[in-house]
């Protein structure tokens, strides 16, 4: 995949330098702005989503506050922010995975991810990553000895994910097809529980998020083994990737971006832009992401939707290699 740390770092400094060339926007200030998010309260798109919210009142609405509208993966903000008036006031933040994954891993969308929202920002990069738990031995300390080790004790080897077709669930299927195991994969309803069950040593390895592990890592809890970024992550220099234990080809980084409804004016769309730009380069918010183990990476529209269409060719790819159907 064309997406890397390289891609975002020049997306973000070309959006930066944009920022001195925007023309003055008139547009009304609205009373109310809403930030929807697909996901719970507390997860890390969650975080992100509030962190920016704080910074983009009262130059771009008077009150921007953020609504969670959880469900189907993502795809419930999705639909609500298509339905909405393209009027600025319904803003989506979304990670890729509703957008690019999702129409090759459903029949049907209630929205078109190229037609029905437009885009605005980049928000942050993050890699992903393989940890292992109690139920696997110490001993195992790399990506070849784990694949080994499923191998050798098939009715453990299993790894989970926040759920089926998720990005997680897709990595982590391909990384046990290019090893040549049968990894069973556990679906759970977000990755906290999955890795629950893994520090209670209930399943053999989780994927998500790499900052959704650390706690854990620190507390010596659970150990990971691999991150899938196209290099070792900023945070976890220490760690070596997939592709650095000859996993080729599976280098992913996982991004959240904003969105608005399709027909939105211009000038709005540009001035949340420069909204959202402004506010991913506050020392606060760079400092907060960072301890979430996530990089802002604020673009341009044009180039967040050239990433989307990365993102989009990528999974494609992916999910044909693998021989996943569509169900419903």
């Amino acid at each position: 995949m064309s997406v890397s740390r390289r891609h975002f770092c020049q997306a973000s400094a070309a959006g930066l330098a944009l920022a001195g060339w925007l023309p003055t926007l008139h547009a009304q200030t609205p009373e109310t702005a809403k930030i929807l998010i697909g996901f719970a309260p507390g997860g890390t798109i969650d975080l992100v989503g509030r962190r920016v919210a704080e910074k983009l009142h009262p130059a771009y609405a008077k009150t921007v506050i953020v609504e969670n509208r959880t469900g189907a993966g993502g795809q419930i903000a999705v639909q609500a922010v298509k339905n909405a008036a393209p009027d600025g006031t319904n803003v989506l933040l979304t990670p890729a995975s509703p957008l690019g994954l999702h129409p090759h891993t459903f029949k049907r969308l209630p929205y078109d991810p190229e037609r029905d929202v437009v885009p605005v920002s980049a928000a942050a990069t993050f890699d992903y990553a393989l940890a292992v738990g109690p139920l696997v031995p110490a001993s195992v300390k790399t990506v070849p000895e784990f694949l080994s080790w499923c191998r050798a004790n098939p009715s453990q080897a299993n790894f989970g994910s926040a759920g089926t077709a998720s990005a997680a669930h897709f990595i982590g299927a391909s990384l046990a097809k290019a090893g040549q195991a049968d990894l069973r994969h556990v679906a759970f309803r977000g990755s906290q529980p999955a890795i629950t069950d893994l520090i209670g040593g209930q399943i053999a390895a989780v994927v998500g998020p790499t900052g959704e592990f650390m706690a854990n890592v620190k507390a010596g809890k659970c150990r990971l083994l691999a991150t899938s970024g196209p290099q070792r992550g900023r945070f976890t220099p220490e760690t070596p990737t997939l592709v650095e234990q000859g996993i080729d080809g599976l280098k992913y980084l996982g991004w959240f971006g904003f969105y608005l409804t399709a027909g939105t004016p211009l000038d709005t769309v540009q001035r949340l832009n420069a909204g959202i730009r402004q506010a991913l380069g506050a020392p606060d918010v760079v400092d907060g992401l960072a301890t979430l183990y996530m990089e802002a990476s604020p673009t341009s529209p044009a180039q967040l939707a050239t990433l989307l269409r990365e993102e989009a060719a990528f999974w494609g790819r992916l999910v044909k290699q693998i021989g996943f159907t569509p169900e419903a």
